[in-house]
């Protein structure tokens, strides 16, 4: 195939485009950046809950995709083998960055703010960030990126039972958190 003959980078699979990058394409790995930055930040952002920290850790995986992409075995879809790169990413930031000593909480919202959705959004971030990191990042992938268990599971590195387990405990313990189940207590632990 002469050069002229080759479909541009934004026709091809993301498969095409790792086998590309592999081959050393220069354009391959851009295109795959282009298509799956936003979705691996916004994954970032709710695992980290930073903005800054989450677009530090879309680099560092996106970083090591690029430095590892010859070791992509095909066994799942690229942008799974991306997210579980991400989120590792994110986890290994979150255990570096962890304070010694507990900081005082600072009030993200002015209380008389008369927009409820605001509001409820805050109280759930509130929330998220009281779980533990692997039910946080369970419920993200699965209740708020729509992830499927299963890919979830290969993501996370765990079976798919630990991700039923760790959304059902993430779940129950944001329910009791946001005041939603009176009495019961949230379990902090995983």
């Amino acid at each position: 195939m002469s050069p002229g003959d080759a479909a541009p980078v934004a026709d091809l699979s993301d498969r095409e485009l790792l086998a590309l990058h592999v081959d050393g394409d220069d354009q391959a790995f851009a295109e795959l950046f282009r298509r799956h930055k936003d979705r691996m930040w916004a994954v970032a952002l709710r695992t980290v809950r930073d903005p800054e920290l989450a677009a530090d850790c879309v680099q560092d995986g996106f970083i090591a995709a690029f430095r590892r992409a010859d070791s992509f075995r095909g066994e799942a879809a690229v942008t799974t083998w991306l997210h579980r790169i991400v989120v590792n990413a994110c986890l290994d930031r979150l255990r570096r960055r962890r304070p010694t000593a507990e900081l005082p909480e600072y009030e993200l919202a002015d209380r008389h703010d008369h927009h409820a959705s605001t509001e409820v959004r805050l109280d759930i971030r509130e929330a998220l960030a009281r779980l533990p990191e692997g039910q946080r990042a369970a419920l993200v992938l699965v209740d708020m990126h729509a992830v499927p268990v299963a890919e979830a599971a290969v993501i996370l590195g765990v079976a798919e039972g630990t991700i039923k387990s760790r959304c059902a405990r993430g779940r129950a313990a944001l329910a009791q958190h946001l005041g939603l189940t009176p009495g019961v207590r949230p379990v902090e632990h995983d």
